[in-house]
């Protein structure tokens, strides 16, 4: 949950998956920062080489993750709610999407919870084909 506190190994304030999330969106897209601070850590923003899009890597309880910022062009509802001017943040651990921030508000896909999230993001099963 948002909100929630979480202690770490050594007493202080741990963030949450969604904390860590808006942190990373907040820092790209609502104020345009050139590095993004993650419980402590920070992390560069960079533009993509095609579309300028702004994208960030950043490590989450040790997990390798990456916001990208929606693009428009897409025909998603995600990139509709982007051309309109919401600022809209797509979330990937091992390849796979796995929720979005859009205008401070996250979405978790899947219907998983943040311990959910952060276990997918330590172990994602490769996909089937054919889905």
């Amino acid at each position: 949950m948002i909100g929630m506190l979480n202690r770490d190994a050594v007493g202080g304030i741990a963030m949450t998956l969604e904390e860590a999330l808006v942190a990373v969106w907040r820092g790209a897209l609502a104020e345009g920062e050139a590095q993004v601070d993650v419980d402590g850590q920070k992390f560069p923003v960079r533009e993509t080489p095609r579309r300028h899009l702004r994208e960030v890597d950043f490590v989450f309880e040790g997990q390798p993750l990456r916001g990208v910022e929606q693009n428009p062009e897409t025909a998603s509802r995600w990139a509709q709610l982007a051309r309109s001017g919401h600022k809209v943040m797509q979330f990937l651990a091992a390849g796979r999407y796995v929720g979005n921030v859009v205008d401070g508000k996250v979405t978790l896909y899947g219907g998983k919870r943040s311990s959910e999230v952060k276990s997918a993001a330590r172990t994602v099963a490769p996909q089937k084909k054919g889905r």
